[in-house]
């Protein structure tokens, strides 16, 4: 039973699933302090002594596992900075589940910067799963801004899911990628916004190996007076294949800005981007309104939809 209060457990549970036990590997950081560790005989889980954070070391082979590292915060005015930094060896096939909790009731504003690095070995695979999610009633802010640096070996594969459905006020995603020959990046990122949000999301993804690839797809949807801005840059600087496609539904008096790039400095580099905002189709909402659904219930339905 994990030393938590009802709230923090309410956030650990929407980040990971589970309120009260964790098994395998695991780290739950709350207000700042580690409250339950545990690590494997194939997962270490190592505290840093020059900055907050830990090593995660992943022995080569290990298959069928999974690394917990949720962060629930419910002080008001707390700001931290962690370092977590991710040593997957050769032929692993590992899942880690992170994210951030903030539930904010007070009047400064909470904030949660993390600082995630992977160095993934030759033919490795990570599933990746980051979920944020910002609650309470408190005029603080809610601020997160997590930093992903990622580093692939060869035929290595990482796909990452990542979801920030409301709440949060104020959010900067930064992900860098270096793959090398045939290493493989999928990332899949889902954003709803809603008030006066602010979302912006970066990604720099350098394919510098004979036959890598990324495929970054994000949908987003900006409610109230929110606002999105999606920069994805691609660079290929062998033969290998890229693509970027933006989804976004614009809502309100929401604002959305995507900017994809792609550099080519191989003839053999074949880069694509799509990318494409509007409304929700009013034919979409005749069609679930007919079913008996409210306006506003056909609205969530397809956002849901959408965002699935």
């Amino acid at each position: 039973m994990l030393n938590l209060d009802n709230v923090q457990k309410a956030l650990l549970k929407e980040l990971t699933g589970v309120a009260d036990f964790l098994k395998g590997a695991f780290n739950v950081r709350a207000n700042g302090a580690s409250a339950l560790r545990q690590s494997t005989d194939s997962i270490r889980i190592v505290p840093k002594k020059d900055c907050e954070g830990f090593d995660i070391f992943i022995a080569p082979e290990t298959e069928g596992e999974r690394v917990h590292i949720p962060v629930v915060m419910t002080k008001s005015g707390m700001k931290e900075t962690v370092y977590n930094d991710f040593h997957i060896g050769e032929g692993a096939d590992i899942a880690i589940v992170a994210g951030c909790g903030i539930h904010n009731c007070g009047g400064d504003d909470s904030q949660h910067d993390g600082v995630h690095r992977f160095w993934i070995g030759k033919d490795a695979k990570v599933k990746y799963v980051e979920k944020h999610v910002g609650a309470g009633d408190g005029k603080g802010r809610r601020i997160l801004n997590p930093v992903t640096e990622v580093h692939q070996e060869e035929g290595s594969v990482l796909e990452m899911e990542m979801t920030q459905i409301r709440g949060v006020d104020d959010t900067t995603r930064t992900t860098t990628a270096d793959l090398a020959a045939g290493a493989r990046l999928v990332v899949r990122e889902r954003l709803l916004t809603g008030g006066k949000e602010r979302a912006l999301s970066a990604y720099t993804v350098n394919l510098d190996g004979k036959g890598a690839s990324a495929d970054i797809v994000s949908r987003g949807v900006a409610q109230g007076e929110s606002f999105q801005r999606l920069d994805v840059r691609i660079v290929g600087n062998a033969p290998c294949t890229g693509h970027t496609e933006c989804d976004s539904i614009i809502m309100d008096k929401g604002r959305i800005v995507a900017v994809p790039a792609l550099e080519a400095n191989d003839t053999d580099a074949a880069l694509v981007h799509e990318a494409a905002i509007g409304k929700i189709a009013g034919d979409q909402l005749v069609k679930l309104m007919t079913l008996g659904l409210t306006e506003q219930e056909a609205e969530t339905e397809i956002i849901n939809g959408f965002l699935k």
